[in-house]
């Protein structure tokens, strides 16, 4: 969740650099923002609580002297959001600076250990121990990268640091153990960053680094180092395509706005993902006795709808898991046989990695679908599937779920070749709906943003809805209901609507909106009679439905269309496009930022 960034340059102002890259980080959520530079034998800082542009008022970021330096969007875990709290944080004699995004577990002795040495803290943080363990190996006369590397073996949790010293005022010293960290290599100048999109302007050659490794980093060079043998290690940098024009806004008010109208082309680059790793993931999942779809949020929306694929096409059981239950449901069933499929957008979910590791101890298959090369994802699964959906700024998902949908459905129609559980003629057919799923999509977008800012003005009062949906689209009702909570924070319910009876429709009364997803499939006779239900109770139905769906039409108070749809089993993709423009525009309404909802980042990193 916190963002750091650190520059060392062949001469240009550090300051002005960094603070470029920390707005370019402001996406992943955060409370507090700071930055330290290097000039002439001195550490010089500037931080404080708030937004970098309110931040950047007071304290005028940019004119931190210096070629070095480090920089930071803190999302509070250890301390209340303030100025003492936020990052970079020093030691007692201010020769060192560190910034942090992770959790150091034993924080608490290791502090009371270095108060009794006579250490002085000022913050409630967490991380404020990592430049006094520094400071005081350099007590004890080990030189700044020898403190450094010593520290590091004394703490357990996770960590991606940045760390600046007098004593070496031209080099960062970065390190990584379960948050995302990558080094930028520029022509003047190299980098370290929590995400590409820092980088962006700057350089596109990066390197990610693995958990447990160390990187020196100068304005013309860097080293990599394994901290537990302090062995080299060789990695070739990575040529990332993403234009910095990807990453902003391109006339639309919000980044969310546009990423939903890029759903087109994210899902016409989702189809050209290579065969040979389709297969692969295909062959290991066909061969597993269990498989087990791990995520959390709207990438377990995806596995939800994603279980209903493999079960119809390919007759496989695929049990979708919120990743911090799985070890708890499921842990003891987890074997040799076993293939975990982990569905992450960063490939840095923290409680998705926990799982990982957990059944790679018991020998599982481990598979992965992310949409960020180079995350700790690719780096753990026996195969990985990039989706492909190019950068997601807003933090509520939608091209990177309609993405991981699409990807998943190729994968479950992989599967179903592999089993013989189609005819030949059955799996082109198929083929050719993935293929047309990308116009409908553009089709669905371009009949609904209208419509969508429309109902939501009727609605945006509203005080509580409810999301219903049948078969495969309970998945669809569970992201919708999740879209309009992170964004708008409207209380919702979203269920199958079988379950209506069994204590959901004790809520119903009149006014009461009811969405319900209302494809043209074999649920449509009992969804009609879910409709009259709740109609008899008095709500106001809102129904997602196929374009020319006259009957259920007349049933609606209002309605959303989309375009010609496609096999039920991929009929989530497209109708999720009107529930994500309306969760969209209720905020709007309500005169919130759906870019960055409150209590909420892009990549949950820490757990």
């Amino acid at each position: 969740m916190c963002g750091i960034f650190g520059c060392a340059t062949s001469g240009s102002k550090a300051a002005e650099i960094i603070h470029g890259a920390l707005k370019r980080l402001e996406y992943r959520g955060y409370d507090s923002v700071g930055e330290a530079t290097i000039f002439e034998g001195k550490i010089y800082i500037k931080k404080d609580q708030g937004k970098i542009d309110d931040v950047h008022s007071l304290l005028n970021l940019d004119d931190l002297p210096g070629s070095l330096g480090i920089g930071h969007t803190r999302w509070a875990t250890h301390g209340a959001p303030s100025k003492i709290n936020a990052h970079p944080h020093t030691d007692c004699g201010e020769k060192i600076a560190v910034v942090h995004n992770g959790i150091i577990d034993n924080f608490d002795e290791l502090k009371a250990e270095l108060e009794n040495l006579g250490h002085t803290f000022k913050s409630k943080t967490d991380t404020e121990v990592i430049p006094h363990l520094i400071e005081e190996n350099l007590r004890h006369g080990l030189p700044f990268i020898e403190a450094v590397k010593e520290a590091l073996k004394r703490l357990d949790g996770s960590y991606a640091l940045a760390i600046i010293s007098t004593l070496e005022p031209d080099k960062i010293i970065c390190a990584r153990k379960e948050s995302p960290l990558i080094i930028g290599i520029g022509e003047e100048a190299m980098y370290c960053a929590s995400d590409i999109p820092a980088l962006l302007p700057l350089t596109n050659k990066i390197i990610s680094l693995d958990d447990g490794e160390v990187a020196v980093i100068w304005s013309r060079g860097y080293e990599i180092r394994r901290l537990n043998d302090w062995a080299i290690v060789a990695r070739e940098p990575e040529i990332i395509t993403w234009t910095v024009e990807m990453a902003e806004k391109q006339g639309y008010p919000h980044f969310m706005l546009k990423e939903i109208h890029e759903q087109p082309l994210a899902l016409r680059n989702t189809l050209r993902l290579q065969d040979l790793y389709l297969d692969l993931i295909a062959t290991f999942l066909d061969r597993a006795k269990n498989v087990f779809l791990v995520a959390c949020g709207s990438s377990y929306n995806a596995c939800l709808a994603a279980s209903y694929m493999f079960s119809k096409l390919a007759c496989i059981s695929a049990y979708p898991v919120v990743a911090s239950e799985f070890i708890e449901q499921f842990g003891s069933a987890v074997n040799i046989d076993s293939a975990v499929l982990a569905v992450s957008q960063s490939g840095e979910t923290a409680d998705t990695l926990m799982s990982v590791d957990y059944a790679r101890n018991r020998a599982a298959t481990i598979l992965g679908l992310t949409n960020v090369v180079g995350s700790t994802l690719t780096r753990v699964s026996r195969v990985y599937i990039l989706q492909q959906s190019g950068p997601e700024i807003g933090v509520a998902a939608t091209k990177t779920f309609t993405a991981q949908l699409l990807v998943l459905a190729q994968i479950a129609l992989r599967v179903a070749k592999l089993r013989g559980k189609l005819s030949s003629q059955e799996i082109k057919g198929l083929e050719k709906e993935l293929k047309s799923i990308p116009d409908i999509v553009e089709k669905t977008i371009k009949m609904n943003v209208e419509k969508a800012s429309q109902i939501a003005k009727k609605y945006r009062d509203s005080r509580f809805f409810v999301f219903v949906g049948r078969g495969i689209n309970t998945a669809t009702a569970l992201e919708g209901r999740l879209k309009l909570l992170e964004i708008a924070y409207v209380p919702s319910l979203a269920f199958p609507a079988g379950e209506s009876k069994h204590g959901p429709i004790s809520l119903i009364e009149p006014g009461v909106p009811v969405i319900f997803i209302c494809p043209r499939d074999k649920t449509r006779k009992a969804i009609i009679g879910n409709i009259m239900e709740m109609k008899a109770r008095g709500a106001s139905i809102i129904s997602v439905i196929e374009e020319g769906d006259e009957e259920i039409k007349r049933l609606s108070d209002d309605y959303f269309e989309v375009g010609r749809t496609v096999s039920e089993i991929f009929s989530p993709i497209v109708f999720i496009i009107p529930l994500q423009l309306f969760a969209y525009y209720m905020a709007v309404e309500k005169g919130l930022d759906p870019d960055k909802p409150r209590n909420l980042a892009k990549s949950v990193t820490v757990k």
